[in-house]
């Protein structure tokens, strides 16, 4: 009887899952498992966040493997010798892993096809599984990659996606495998009081309410920070509990302006893996170098990741990071250029913050966005600054989404919700909120004062 196994990452889901298909496909029965493995929590990114969503997702895996007559194999250890004793232990003739663009999951993919080798086992790997559109798909003439999103998302429009595979009706394991525990949330320490379900089941449930309801009126409130007008499918997308190339494909069934605007932001992510799989080095250094000398004030940086800057969207914003490890997407271009052009830190410091925290911390596209926004990544306009009252007042106009992340500032009016220490003049600021650690021009002249230098 033939076997294979399936080695599950970052697509922890039985819909439109080509890597198990592939495997259930070609085999009589098939190894469904996934490694706890070492070497992401030496790498330092086994955060608690993410450590209990993906306990989440573990759990609902394993039911749905179960509710198909099978069940998910775990162990814990480093992925590739785990990998191969358990391919060994059932003579498998094939293992099946899905394509990753990072440093660590290339490595990972060269370690598994030498030891397998060795043992005598294959390795498959699989495309376009955690992006909609493989990353090295699409390049231009004369070149690796795309460097600009526009030129890429014209082409990537053109391209079909692949078509989504159904889920499984029977996965039958062989029985004679054992499986270590599951991990458990309720055993994980340090993690968003506010953090969501993880798991395919919720994962689906999201994205069907998403095209019923929400996806239409994404085109025009999208950055209503107050509003709450996105999909929240990031983290689930992250962690492969929904397909990026099934949440295209339900979303051209919706036409009109909020479905496109949706399927942009995917194209977006897909630009970003792109992007670092055909520079790996950009995970840690700057795409575009621009000889910036950073600041790093630590008063200032701690005072950016408590959330006490003394402006309200800012804070705001690495508030709600904090309990609930996600954050709105116009929030964290704000929290980042703040960081990186007003107090002019390096971008590395605050994407490292986010990776502590982001329940949907993704190296590609965590890494490349905090570069695109410092000036130092693909950003055509390398030297935009965010203001963050103006945004303020464009984005969250009344201060419902301030109001409801800095309590402090909850009985200021509209007309300085954005700049409380205007209160002053009518006789003081709130009690308990910091004033402004930097003044927003003298901020920005000093940032444009370096950048400058460094780019002469």
């Amino acid at each position: 009887m033939s076997v294979s196994v399936v080695l599950f990452t970052s697509d922890l889901r039985v819909h439109d899952n080509p890597v198990l298909r592939a495997a259930l496909r070609e085999s009589d029965q098939v190894v469904p498992l996934f490694v706890v493995d070492d070497g992401v929590r030496d790498a330092g990114f086994d955060a608690p966040n993410r450590r209990a969503f993906l306990a989440d997702c573990l759990a609902d895996l394993d039911a749905s493997l179960r509710s198909r007559g099978g069940r998910l194999v775990l162990r814990r250890g480093d992925v590739v010798d785990r990998a191969c004793s358990v391919a060994a232990s059932v003579r498998a003739s094939r293992l099946h892993v899905a394509a990753g663009v990072s440093r660590y999951a290339l490595r990972r993919e060269e370690r598994l096809r030498t030891a397998l080798a060795e043992a005598g086992c294959e390795l498959t790997v699989h495309d376009a599984v955690v992006t909609a559109i493989a990353p090295g798909r699409l390049t231009p003439s004369g070149g690796d990659h795309y460097a600009v999103f526009t030129p890429y998302f014209r082409r990537w429009s053109q391209e079909g996606v692949r078509a989504a595979v159904g889920a499984p009706r029977t996965v039958r394991v062989p029985d004679d495998v054992s499986s270590e525990p599951l991990p458990s949330r309720a055993k994980v320490t340090g993690v968003s009081e506010g953090l969501a379900e993880g798991g395919e089941t919720e994962a689906r449930r999201r994205l069907t309410a998403w095209c019923s309801g929400g996806l239409a009126r994404y085109e025009a409130g999208h950055d209503d920070l107050a509003g709450d007008a996105t999909s929240r499918l990031s983290p689930y997308l992250h962690f492969g509990s929904v397909s990026a190339a099934e949440a295209v494909q339900r979303a051209r069934r919706k036409p009109g302006p909020g479905g496109e605007a949706f399927v942009r932001q995917i194209a977006w992510r897909d630009f970003h893996h792109q992007v670092l799989a055909a520079r790996p080095e950009t995970s840690a250094a700057d795409y575009r170098p621009r000889g910036d000398r950073w600041r790093g004030e630590a008063g200032e940086i701690a005072a950016w990741r408590t959330g006490c800057t003394g402006y309200p969207l800012v804070d705001a914003a690495m508030r709600q990071l904090r309990h609930e490890g996600w954050m709105h997407n116009r929030g964290r271009m704000l929290a980042a250029s703040f960081l990186t052009k007003t107090l002019y830190t390096d971008w590395r410091v605050g994407a490292r913050h986010f990776l502590d925290l982001l329940v949907d911390g993704d190296i590609a596209n965590n890494q490349l966005n905090w570069q695109w926004v410092a000036g130092t990544g693909t950003d055509t306009r390398p030297n935009r600054v965010l203001n963050p009252v103006t945004q303020g007042k464009r984005f969250d106009p009344r201060g419902s989404y301030v109001r409801r992340w800095v309590p402090e500032l909850a009985e200021v009016p509209d007309r300085y919700i954005h700049e409380p220490w205007r209160l002053e003049e009518q006789g003081g600021a709130p009690d308990g909120y910091p004033a402004p650690i930097v003044e927003l021009s003298r901020g920005r002249d000093r940032f444009e004062r370096a950048r400058n230098a460094s780019d002469g």
